[in-house]
């Protein structure tokens, strides 16, 4: 007894018994700098130090090469009129037999973009323009005003909100373009597209057309001008 507990004292009397084992010093080194990069982070969240922010700043490098003109093609449209739109796109896709929460997405997208009208006066012929001989009065036959390709503005467009399943989070996951809008972008360029079809642009673009032309002919001497469109009776 009298062995067993002096050895005990003298194992709780050794200071080497009660010392903690020390770090490595590699640990000690990744503590020191978890601290030191947190430190840095918040003076430079609550600028403590001027100039310290900067550090955590992000840069933005355009490195686009030259643009190459690929084609010049001469234009003969006169664009009379241009209309604005924007629409509310709601596209929904579902899977048949899995809950939306597994397979399923729903976008909601704002497109705005514009429309253009014009009138094609290099289809115009010789027989299509008739001057009296006193070179007083024209009448010119031109064809009727089409509509351009919607063109969206990616300034005014932009996704409202995206809800999509599991598999297709993970599927954006390992896509090359998650987050792809072009499915949305081009069903607002076919509403935006039909909205011009309904509305009077065409209408302005022809009585657009027959002003410039007779402010025009009538800068020249004419003083009466006639303008059609479509084919003639």
């Amino acid at each position: 007894m009298d062995r067993d507990t002096r050895t005990d004292r003298d194992r709780t009397d050794d200071p080497r018994a009660a010392r903690p084992r020390a770090l490595p010093w590699w640990a000690k080194l990744l503590i020191g700098l978890a601290v030191a990069v947190t430190a840095l982070a918040l003076v430079a969240r609550f600028s403590l130090i001027p100039g310290v922010q900067d550090l955590f700043g992000e840069e933005t490098r355009d490195r686009t090469g030259p643009t190459l003109l690929q084609s010049i093609q001469d234009m003969s449209r006169f664009q009379a009129a241009s209309g604005n739109f924007q629409v509310v796109v709601d596209l929904e896709k579902d899977a048949k037999f899995l809950p939306d929460a597994i397979r399923g997405s729903r976008t909601l997208y704002i497109g705005a973009g514009s429309v253009d009208a014009y009138v094609d006066l290099g289809s115009v012929g010789e027989d299509q323009v008739s001057v009296n001989e006193e070179r007083t009065a024209a009448t010119l036959v031109l064809p009727r005003a089409e509509l351009g390709r919607p063109s969206l503005d990616p300034d005014r467009s932009y996704a409202v909100s995206k809800q999509r399943g599991l598999l297709d989070r993970l599927g954006d996951f390992f896509s090359d373009n998650p987050g792809d809008e072009r499915a949305v972008q081009k069903l607002a360029a076919r509403h935006i597209g039909d909205a011009a079809k309904d509305s009077e642009l065409t209408d302005r673009a022809e009585k657009n057309t027959t002003s410039m032309l007779k402010g025009l002919l009538g800068s020249l001497g004419f003083e009466q001008v006639t303008v059609r469109y479509g084919k003639e009776e």
